[in-house]
């Protein structure tokens, strides 16, 4: 069993060229936390004496500035995960942020480019190439894509059900056991307030499912990092309800904060950096998803009988047609 906290990671969203930078800095620490500084400038203060801080201070386990590639995202974050979960355990990578911030490029990645691909295509060609090389195993993999749209799911690979998983099956030849593991890779939908989205009508309800939705995902948060908290409100949602696993759960879970460092947009990305230091806070305990079929054991058991029989007649001579007694078993 591996107990660790959730690993919690920023990435930076470069500008566009219409866009003012907020002022922040990165003291990336080889050996220890990297750390996050974001000043708010004045002019957001309205100009008069309050009681706002200057600046906030938040620590991830690394901070990937506006210079960071696709292929270094990934061997950081992504490939440990999948490298656990070809050994048996249960992974599952999620990028928060609000609109814009850079999440579905993250995860996704971008359709002008090839290398570009974010982690979901480098996620799954790592698993597979794998898979190729180790033929000490048999595998099984079931993939889904889901859509979580108003409270409703939709496999987008296959309609007419409900959403499976990524499992891989290893099996060693000979074995009783068998390995289960399952992957999630999510790009959650944006975290910004309502107000802030200026939509109406049909995107006006789509964006109140999505807050909802976040709002649910945040109590489930916070109600785990209170210790004495007997009820974790995971079935108020769907989103929780699938991710109750990778939320305190037996999962290797890590979280990708994207922070747009626009000007207008600093309250949003303070308001996801201080979502994720409660996500760091939470402790998963990740165990080995090892189980016994039943059906190779007997598979196995009638392998190594007729094998003593074979034996027991290079000993004798004489050819058995007849099952052992009860006094040659004990042999």
């Amino acid at each position: 069993m591996v107990k660790e906290a959730i690993r919690v990671y920023a990435r930076v969203k470069p500008l566009g060229r219409r866009q003012q930078a907020g002022i922040y800095s990165i003291d990336d620490d080889e050996k220890s936390l990297s750390t996050l500084e974001v000043i708010v400038p004045h002019d957001l203060a309205d100009g008069v004496v309050n009681n706002k801080r200057e600046s906030y201070k938040f620590k991830f386990q690394k901070i990937f500035d506006q210079e960071a590639k696709q292929d270094v995202v990934f061997d950081s974050i992504a490939k440990p995960v999948a490298e656990c979960v070809l050994a048996g355990y249960n992974g599952t990578i999620f990028a928060y942020g609000q609109t814009g911030s850079g999440k579905t490029f993250t995860i996704t990645g971008g359709a002008e480019c090839y290398s570009d691909r974010g982690i979901i295509p480098r996620t799954l060609s790592y698993i597979f190439d794998q898979l190729q090389k180790d033929s000490s195993k048999v595998y099984t993999t079931h993939v889904s894509y889901l859509e979580i749209y108003n409270e409703c799911g939709y496999d987008l690979l296959d309609p007419r059900h409900e959403a499976s998983r990524l499992e891989d099956l290893p099996k060693e030849p000979g074995s009783t056991t068998i390995r289960r593991s399952k992957l999630h890779l999510v790009d959650l939908a944006g975290s910004e307030r309502v107000a802030k989205t200026g939509v109406g009508g049909q995107l006006l309800t789509e964006a109140k499912y999505i807050n909802l939705s976040l709002h649910y995902l945040e109590q489930v948060i916070i109600a785990l990092a209170e210790k004495n908290r007997s009820h974790i409100p995971y079935r108020n949602s769907m989103m929780t309800s699938v991710l109750r696993d990778s939320l305190g759960g037996n999962c290797m879970t890590t979280m990708i904060a994207m922070l747009s460092i626009d000007k207008r947009n600093i309250d949003e990305s303070i308001s996801t950096c201080r979502f994720a230091q409660r996500v760091a806070l939470i402790k998963n305990e990740a165990v080995l998803n090892e189980e016994v079929d039943p059906r190779l054991i007997i598979v196995q058991l009638k392998k190594e009988i007729q094998e003593l029989k074979d034996e027991l007649e290079l000993v004798t001579g004489k050819q058995r047609t007849s099952e052992l007694s009860q006094e040659e078993l004990l042999q």
